[in-house]
């Protein structure tokens, strides 16, 4: 919604889901009456809504192996908000290999992260800040757990502004920086995190391979 607002002209949106009930306390792109419809073409309709302008290319699938690499190539950068780790390293993966900025943002139920990565650059991807997935029920999704609405929505638009910067070639982005919000204690920090030179994904071995 506020990259369509700021009048970034054209979005592909990637999803196999349909809007649920469930869904509208934090997704606010959609409503009621939209239960049950493909997200991305309820989203479509709603970025028309707000910049008729902007051409939106709603793709009603879910994102494979198969489909990764030609659906990256040639976009400016690509945001990711997936709730789940195998769909994130993929995402990290085509990304680097294709060298497309990943501005990728995270929530739990209170708590969020949010990065850019540009591993080419000397910055980390996200398979060196994040070697190992974490142990079966430490990182329950939001399907389990539950979110906070609001900090969907925070997140959503720092992530949007993030995307922005790259875009445009504006400001510092956050390339080998992990910003960290808790949502419950009103508390962030900006940590550092660094390139593994033995990165399988972005380290020198994989870009010979």
């Amino acid at each position: 919604m506020y990259l369509a607002a700021a009048g970034v002209g054209r979005i592909a949106v990637i999803d196999d889901d349909r809007v649920s009930l469930s869904n509208l306390q934090r997704q606010v792109i959609h409503d009621t009456g939209r239960i049950g419809e493909a997200k991305v073409r309820s989203a479509a309709a709603a970025i028309a809504r707000i910049n008729p302008e902007v051409i939106v290319e709603p793709i009603d699938a879910r994102l494979t192996e198969a489909n990764a690499a030609d659906l990256v190539a040639g976009r400016s950068v690509v945001l990711d908000g997936s709730d789940g780790f195998a769909t994130r390293r993929l995402v990290n993966a085509v990304c680097c290999a294709a060298r497309v900025p990943l501005v990728s943002a995270a929530l739990g139920q209170w708590d969020a992260q949010l990065t850019t990565y540009r591993p080419w650059e000397g910055g980390p991807c996200y398979a060196c800040v994040f070697p190992h997935d974490p142990a079966p029920g430490l990182a329950p999704s939001c399907a389990e757990a539950g979110v906070l609405g609001a900090l969907a929505g925070a997140l959503g638009a720092m992530q949007a502004a993030e995307a922005i910067k790259e875009i445009t070639g504006a400001g510092t982005g956050l390339s080998g920086r992990l910003a960290l919000f808790d949502m419950l204690a009103g508390e962030n920090r900006t940590i550092r995190v660094k390139k593994r030179p033995d990165c399988p994904v972005c380290g020198p071995e994989a870009v010979r391979a």
